[in-house]
């Protein structure tokens, strides 16, 4: 079923995007940012032209979290990200997979944006946006909705960039998906986020009835054992049973740091409530950390990596060390995350190695819906959802538009307090509406019309220019 495609045209759109609530994780505290918007224009062998889409927020100091660099300067990154895979996946003018495209300008990707001072798992920012924006517009020139064009390996999705796995698992990876009717919603609980009463991790009305809950760590142990046994005393006053992730989005200084907050979980009572019920731990070390320190006997633990998902060979590497998972998000490549699951399928049987779904802030829309998807397929059963926690409904997004989308994806998105919003059913979100029309996961495009260009980044000075 693989499908071969040219892409003529690749723009970059952007709205502000002011958030509801502060949202404070690892070392910085969200307040307002910037959703992209990517619009390709392909066409496709034997099909004709096609437009797609594709859409995620720009996260400050998420993807480069170095000290030296302003908030501002993180996100000139990004845009520099995007900027460089524009002109990569433009010069390629022969017809080509949506992987082997990919496949062809990661390398060059992730090389030119070094000698840019911007690291790899920035650099996988602009691909990661392009080929969502590609594959949308190739399953609409075929005419199918994502779930059967993966199952089809409509991308030609090879092990062309993982010696480890070989092509025949990928394929039959994909060939035995079957898409998740309904996937979970965990709920963040920020560093700034009101623990007890109302507007607490216990208020239904806050946390939209989840059953999954990730609790955000800020890097000390004793005052991270402090707020969770807080959190554990909420939760326990819940109707239903709960499951928690910690996510220390690489506070945690070493592994001398992190024993002392693993072994507070071991021994701690007042921790109990957490322990029971813990499901792994996310990222705890700075990245560079991360790859130099195998977990040894802390590993009786699951931990998982996010920021260190920084490449292709990433997932072995920290399997290597002790770590048993790996996230996925749209936004560190959709092709990695199928790799990664397949990987994790061929590894263990017993659920041992695994992939989760984390979620930064994807917005009603394009955004969450296309990460939705691909968790529904690759078998995340629960994810992280913090974009209709944080910002309210569409944000400002024209009226009109988020209407359309509603009219749309009816079991996905309600109107409630003067907003279409994220339609949440008993702790899940259901995966109906986002296969039922050609396309990844939308019937749907934005109203470009209402966007401005994406703002080009600020040049760079680097700290030896400035010594």
């Amino acid at each position: 079923m693989p499908l071969r495609l040219k892409v003529n045209d690749i723009a970059f759109f952007e709205r502000p995007l002011v958030f509801a609530r502060p949202f404070r994780f690892g070392a910085v505290t969200i307040t307002a940012s910037t959703q992209l918007f990517v619009r390709v224009e392909i066409e496709v062998e034997g099909k004709g032209r096609a437009t797609g889409a594709s859409a995620e927020m720009l996260a400050p100091k998420w993807f480069d979290k170095r000290p030296h660099l302003t908030e501002a300067q993180s996100l000139d990154g990004l845009r520099r990200s995007l900027a460089v895979a524009r002109e990569l996946y433009l010069a390629n003018r022969g017809f080509d997979t949506a992987f082997g495209l990919h496949a062809k300008c990661i390398g060059p990707q992730v090389a030119a944006c070094a000698a840019e001072d911007i690291p790899p798992l920035a650099a996988g920012f602009g691909p990661a946006e392009i080929d969502k924006a590609i594959l949308d517009g190739l399953l609409r020139a075929a005419g199918v909705n994502f779930f059967d064009g993966m199952t089809g390996n409509i991308a030609d999705i090879d092990a062309r960039l993982t010696p480890d796995v070989d092509d025949a698992a990928i394929a039959r990876f994909l060939s035995t998906r079957e898409r998740l009717d309904r996937v979970a919603v965990r709920h963040t609980v920020g560093m700034d986020d009101e623990v007890e009463g109302e507007g607490g991790v216990a208020d239904v009305g806050e946390n939209a009835g989840a059953r999954y809950f990730k609790l955000k760590l800020n890097g000390d142990p004793a005052h991270d054992a402090a707020r969770l046994a807080r959190i554990g005393s909420e939760l326990a006053r819940l109707p239903y049973a709960t499951k928690v992730t910690l996510d220390a989005n690489e506070q945690y200084a070493d592994l001398a740091a992190l024993s002392a907050l693993v072994d507070r979980l071991d021994h701690d009572a007042a921790l109990e409530p957490i322990a029971a019920n813990l499901l792994y731990i996310e990222q705890p070390m700075p990245r560079d950390i991360t790859k130099a320190s195998p977990l040894g006997g802390l590993a009786a633990r699951s931990f998982i990596i996010d920021e260190a998902d920084d490449s292709y060979d990433a997932f072995p590497q920290a399997r290597a060390l002790g770590y048993r998972g790996i996230s996925s998000k749209s936004c560190k490549g959709i092709y990695k995350s199928i790799i990664n699951a397949t990987r994790a399928a061929a590894w263990s049987a017993d659920g041992r190695y695994f992939i989760s779904g984390e979620d930064l802030t994807c917005q009603a829309g394009l955004s969450v819906q296309q990460d939705l998807a691909l968790g529904a397929l690759i078998g995340v059963t629960h994810a992280e959802r913090n974009g209709h926690h944080y910002v309210d409904g569409f944000a400002d997004t024209p009226a009109d538009e988020a209407d359309a989308f509603l009219a749309a994806h009816p079991d996905l998105y309600t109107r409630a307090g003067g907003k279409v919003r994220l339609a949440i059913h008993d702790g899940d979100l259901l995966t109906g509406s986002i296969a039922a029309a050609p396309g990844f996961a939308s019937s749907i495009h934005p109203d470009w019309s209402t966007m401005q260009p994406l703002k080009r980044p600020t040049p760079r000075v680097s700290q030896e220019q400035t010594a």
